[in-house]
């Protein structure tokens, strides 16, 4: 059975976490939930928890630093601050919540944590053996506006769109550019979770709502939530053949 520790100095948000986990993952069992760093890190060190659930600004020793010095640990940080996602993800961090926290994007979170559980018995992976970044799926993606730089999440991305010389990154809230292109992109992606479905879109499976044949025998793929109607083409269209 898998074992979490929730650090917060907020006890009220650590025990909405605790019951939102106990609710959407009964398997998981919550060891520890201490409210600063210090008893955080006592904690880690003694129950040895397969997860550290981790706001990044606590008293005594932050978040940040304290995932480094719990290597056995997979860590998801917690907080209401984005700025510090890019310095996360130099840590390895396995997700990087943002509060306030919806159950959706929370089981996102705990099923990445399921998928890549290591088997029974196999070693956690330590600062010294991470995971190879070339075979890895991709999680974040740096994006820049003007002067700010900002991480989008690849499990909040609806579909990537060619666009001239860059490759348009559309979640449900926003459009962000990047430079990758997408036949370089697609290589980087969980095949689990997006597909290629016309020479310029790669979507994600969890955004399509249905899929539609036009009078002229097109393919139309329509997205949950959004109006966006994306075209199939028909090198791609042999996954919709049941049709």
């Amino acid at each position: 059975m898998p074992t979490a520790l929730i650090a917060d100095d907020e006890p009220n948000l650590s025990a909405d976490l605790a019951d939102r986990l106990a609710r959407l993952w009964p398997e998981l069992t919550i060891v520890a939930k201490p409210r600063d760093g210090v008893a955080a890190l006592a904690a880690l060190n003694a129950l040895k928890p397969d997860i550290a659930f981790l706001d990044i600004r606590m008293p005594g020793i932050d978040g940040l630093r304290l995932a480094g010095l719990a290597p056995h640990a997979r860590v998801v940080f917690v907080t209401a601050h984005d700025d510090y996602a890019v310095e996360a993800f130099d840590r390895s961090a396995v997700d990087y919540l943002l509060k306030p926290l919806t159950d959706a994007r929370l089981l996102r979170c705990i099923a990445r944590l399921q998928r890549e559980a290591p088997a029974q018995g196999e070693l956690q992976p330590g600062p010294a053996a991470p995971a190879p970044r070339d075979t890895a799926p991709v999680r974040w993606l740096t994006v820049s506006a003007g002067d700010t730089t900002r991480l989008v999440s690849v499990d909040d991305v609806l579909y990537f769109q060619a666009a001239d010389k860059y490759t348009e990154v559309v979640t449900a809230g926003a459009r962000h550019v990047i430079r990758t292109p997408l036949k370089e992109l697609m290589p980087r992606l969980d095949a689990d979770a997006f597909t290629q479905v016309h020479r310029s879109v790669i979507v994600a499976y969890a955004a399509i709502d249905r899929v539609e044949r036009d009078l002229m025998g097109n393919l139309k793929i329509h997205l949950r939530g959004d109006a966006a109607v994306l075209p199939v083409s028909r090198a791609y269209a042999g996954m919709f053949r049941q049709m």
